[in-house]
């Protein structure tokens, strides 16, 4: 076993290289909801179609990923994937028309499942024992770096030098990742060093587990859906909606595609401190689960707020403070579902993990662009949110008190003494 320092040096090699490959696919998220044509584009229902079709995509090929996985290193899994994730951000440079895009959009799905498996096992594998909530937010915040970078520059530079130019330099930068790869992993992995003795230490009734793994399921597909689909797939969109596609912001005139960008860059500047804050304090004697619900139940009573027209500087207060819950709560979920797969066969639980949550993700941005066609639209699909963030603290709220009571505690304390 390596040194916890060189453990931390993967980890976080392995968040910066997927950062490099977020550029493009978040620079997508900004611009095409008001530059579709750009793109070739015939109407902006497409717009959705595309920033879905990659996660729908990936719901096939995530078992498939997970399998190869098991027979491959790391090192060969994020060579692939960086490979593919050049090939296809350089392609948003080169062609135009719908078909054309459904096709990138389906090959990066492909690139990304390789990078969502390759960082969650990479996480896994290498944090120390009490410390994977610390790892998993040095993972989420240096890997968000690239949506910081992809949607600030790609807002500042699409409307002035073209959105071909911007993803050819942004494919380029991507490739970057492949020698860093090369150079940092030498030491391969198996399935097997997933599953240790560790898992015959852990003493919980069957039943207990299994609603647990229930749980973090249905949490991690209404988060990713409410955050990575909604969120951030209408921001533009809301911003255009309530301000004009042009919004003067203290004696500046900015587009609304550039003050998405600006906002939503603000979120992943913070993201490597708040979330590693927040990581490290749920490694603490408190555990992680008391601190979800609360970041749930803050992040639900914001979330509604969102489709109102306020004054734009309150409005903005409000996105950075349901921002600011959204990393907690990104954070909080995949240390959770951590936890429960470092007691089982690693792979296939985050397989069947990261399948869900791209369910969520997928259907997103499809609901909302369908929802805010609606009158009262926005009001419909940012209400129903706080509705879903509120419902799930709830219910965690609920199992939190299960996890503690008699039910549990002397099964334990009882399979404990057996052991020692």
């Amino acid at each position: 076993m390596v040194s916890e320092r060189n453990n931390n040096k993967v980890i976080s090699i392995v968040a910066i290289v997927t950062a490099l490959s977020l550029l493009g696919d978040s620079m997508l998220y900004i611009i095409l909801p008001l530059y579709w044509e750009h793109a070739g584009l015939d109407s902006i229902w497409q717009v959705g179609i595309l920033l879905s079709i990659n996660r729908f995509i990936r719901l096939p090929i995530n078992p498939l990923v997970g399998w190869i996985y098991k027979k491959i290193s790391l090192r060969t899994g994020l060579t692939i994937a960086l490979t593919i994730g050049a090939i296809t951000t350089l392609g948003y440079g080169f062609f135009n028309g719908f078909i054309a895009w459904v096709i990138l959009r389906g090959i990066w799905g492909i690139a990304w499942s390789f990078f969502r498996m390759g960082g969650l096992t990479s996480v896994a594998y290498y944090a120390e024992k009490g410390h994977r909530g610390k790892a998993m937010g040095t993972y989420n915040g240096l890997s968000r770096l690239g949506s910081l970078f992809g949607m600030i520059l790609g807002g500042i530079f699409v409307p002035i030098v073209g959105l071909d130019i911007v993803a050819s330099i942004f494919g380029v930068l991507t490739l970057v990742g492949i020698p860093i790869i090369l150079k940092t992993l030498k030491q391969d992995y198996t399935d097997q060093r997933f599953t240790d003795s560790d898992t015959s230490k852990h003493f919980t009734k069957p039943s207990y587990m299994k609603y647990k793994v229930i749980l973090i399921s249905i949490s991690g597909f209404f988060i990713t859906l409410l955050i990575q689909g909604v969120f951030t797939s209408t921001l533009s969109s809301v911003i255009e909606n309530h301000y004009g596609i042009h919004v003067s912001f203290f004696d500046l005139v900015l587009s609304a595609a550039l003050l998405s960008g600006v906002i939503q860059a603000v979120r992943w500047i913070w993201e490597p401190f708040l979330s590693r804050s927040v990581g490290m304090y749920s490694d603490g004697p408190s555990g992680r689960v008391p601190l979800y619900i609360l970041s749930l139940t803050y992040s639900g009573l914001l979330f509604g707020f969102i489709s109102f027209d306020f004054p734009l500087f309150f409005w903005i207060i409000v996105i950075l403070l349901v921002m600011a819950g959204a990393t907690a709560i990104s954070t909080l979920t995949d240390a959770i579902a951590l936890d429960t797969a470092s007691k089982s066969n690693v792979v296939s639980f985050l397989t069947i993990y990261s399948i869900i949550q791209d369910v969520g993700a997928a259907l997103g941005p499809f609901i909302s662009y369908m929802v805010i066609e609606l009158n009262h639209g926005y009001t419909y699909l940012y209400w129903g949110g706080t509705a879903v963030l509120i419902l799930i603290a709830f219910v965690w709220t609920g199992f939190y008190f299960y996890e503690n009571s008699y039910l549990v505690k002397p099964y334990r304390a009882k399979n404990t003494s057996k052991s020692d």
